[in-house]
């Protein structure tokens, strides 16, 4: 089973291509590959705001803390993927299913690229870290929106359907956040 990695959609991929690769793959396989991402982004935006909220914050410990954060739920995401096969079909996955959870999973590590060059960039003081948390957190607020948007118009729901659903998926998107949040801060 081939699976199409996020970096190929973000160079620009086509709808038609991206239909192409969806039906070459299954939808499940696309489906968890944006399941990667979503853990992936809520976890570093949850890591960014954690660190941007607290007092004495230091560009290093953003930064290792956004990598090092971000990695780890990738790898319990890969070792999840694993656990349910092995339970799942009562054996461990062949080889071309540990490609594809190698896949899904570095869809997850890219999450981090963008953020994590911001925050290097405030630990080598090319600019503050205020401003690279800020940055950092639009970049992943802005990634959760498109995976919405694309969620939601791959739907077959009706126009209004998909706002309601649209606007849903930013609730509870909040939700998250401000549990996250409060999570890690308390």
């Amino acid at each position: 089973m081939r699976l199409v990695c996020g970096a190929q959609y973000a160079r620009g991929m086509s709808r038609r291509d991206r239909e192409k690769a969806v039906q070459e793959t299954g939808p499940e396989a696309w489906g968890a590959y944006l399941r990667e991402r979503i853990y992936a982004t809520f976890t570093g935006l949850a890591i960014v705001l954690v660190v941007g909220s607290a007092d004495h914050a230091e560009a290093d410990h953003a930064f290792l803390a956004l990598v090092l954060g971000v990695v780890g739920i990738v790898v319990a995401g890969f070792v999840s993927d694993i656990v349910s096969h092995l339970l799942a079909h009562g054996k461990l996955p062949s080889t071309a299913e540990y490609t594809t959870f190698l896949r899904i999973s570095a869809g997850g590590l890219s999450t981090v690229l963008t953020p994590g060059i911001l925050m290097l960039l405030a630990w080598l003081d090319v600019i503050d870290l205020e401003t690279a948390v800020t940055a950092a957190s639009i970049v992943y607020i802005v990634t959760l929106v498109v995976i919405a948007r694309l969620a939601v118009r791959k739907s077959d729901l009706s126009r209004s359907m998909r706002l309601v659903v649209l606007a849903m998926l930013v609730g509870l998107g909040i939700v998250v956040i401000a549990l996250q949040t409060l999570a890690k801060s308390v």
